[in-house]
């Protein structure tokens, strides 16, 4: 007998295919076709944790009581190496009991957060294009998205003035993120002021992703929401030890700010998850207190691939402004092509692999993201193919 019957939930139904499993089918497919693929996709970082991590891990392994369930909460040295890693960082003072939560990555706790705060038919607003987990959390939860589109002109930032009043006023969430991921766009102190302005004004939860803000280049230094003043009491952050410690993988991440907010989603974690395995969370206590020489050479990493390819990129007719932070570039498709069409010519015809632009949202068309995790012999490789295909702007 079969199960056709067994239907899906519809918030499964309403979801579209996740654009990296999709991705993953057909670099599959590639490889059995005998295509040597240069994986340009995903935001895998290249490369081992460091090493001081791994010796951490391996001797927390041997604590007989790090095998046991974890504290809800994660454990007190986590959470004061994240609350004293912000204050370095900066100069933000948060209590390590109760405005401090570890995630099963940041990704599991951006999702999680709509599930705790949003009820079917609430208004959140989010930018298009965005990280995936901004739009899919508050979908499954239910919620009435309203899409920021941003553009080019604007710097990728998002005009509060083309939020309409009524929407506005609607509104119960606004999740934001910059540095961006996707487009690499970075947002000056002033923009975070009116933010906070702006949510204030008309009640609005915000969740700001900092997620890129160690991968910063050329003296550009982010902020954090949570230096403007008056955001803790409407707001949270979430952040990761994913790309700026190479720990994709170790399924690491934070959120800190308002501690009524991070209690709803402590509750809700309760009932979904045992917390972070305590072997990993000594790991991330020990990548949190890494001196600052280990960032500045992660990030000197990033910016000569960034410089690399950008410089390929205009012997191709592109023009790819630098980018300030991030481990991605923002690259428009040829005139015409769509954003989809473009990443599967180049991953049949060359054999690279881009996310098409329109996987993080309709603001998205018309571009492609470009991940720099692999070295510059190996990007350069990319471009000669690009090359040889006849593939320009």
């Amino acid at each position: 007998m079969g199960l056709d019957w067994i239907k899906p939930a519809d918030r499964l139904g309403s979801l579209p295919p996740y654009v990296f499993a999709r991705l993953d089918e057909l670099k599959a497919r590639a490889r059995e076709q005998g295509l040597d693929l240069i994986d340009l996709g995903m935001g895998n970082p290249d490369g081992m944790a460091p090493q001081p991590v791994i010796d951490a891990a391996i001797q927390a392994f041997q604590v007989p009581s790090h095998h046991g369930y974890p504290p809800f909460e994660g454990t007190a040295n986590f959470r004061k190496a994240i609350t004293q890693w912000y204050h370095r960082r900066y100069q933000v003072e948060l209590d390590p009991d109760g405005e401090a939560l570890p995630l099963l990555g940041s990704k599991e706790g951006l999702t999680h957060l709509a599930l705790a705060y949003v009820n079917p038919g609430d208004v959140v607003l989010v930018p298009s294009p965005a990280y995936p987990a901004h739009f899919r959390g508050p979908a499954i939860a239910g919620a009435n998205i309203y899409p920021l589109i941003l553009k080019p002109e604007n710097n990728w930032l998002i005009d509060l003035n083309q939020i309409p009043e009524a929407i506005a006023h609607q509104a119960k969430i606004l999740y934001f993120n910059y540095p961006s991921n996707p487009t690499a766009a970075t947002a000056p102190r002033q923009f975070f002021l009116d933010m906070v302005e702006f949510a204030r004004a008309y009640n609005i939860l915000l969740v700001h992703d900092l997620c890129y803000a160690e991968l910063a280049f050329d003296g550009y230094q982010p902020t954090s929401l949570l230096e403007i003043p008056g955001a803790k009491e409407i707001g949270v952050e979430f952040h990761t030890l994913s790309k700026t410690y190479n720990m994709a993988g170790w399924r690491v991440g934070f959120v800190v700010g308002n501690r009524h907010i991070i209690q709803g989603l402590r509750t809700l974690k309760t009932n979904l998850d045992y917390g972070l395995f305590a072997v990993l969370q000594t790991a991330a206590e020990t990548a949190l207190n890494l001196p600052d020489e280990y960032l500045t050479t992660v990030c000197d990493r990033y910016r000569t691939r960034r410089d690399f390819l950008i410089a390929g990129l205009g012997k191709l007719g592109w023009t790819v402004p630098k980018t300030q932070a991030t481990m991605y570039l923002w690259v428009p498709c040829p005139v015409g092509v769509s954003s989809t069409d473009f990443a599967l010519k180049l991953l049949q015809e060359t054999g690279v692999v881009v996310t098409p632009g329109n996987a993080f949202g309709e603001g998205g068309e018309g571009f492609v993201r470009v991940s720099l995790i692999t070295d510059c012999e190996r990007l350069g490789e990319a471009l000669q193919r690009m090359e040889q295909a006849g593939i320009h702007f």
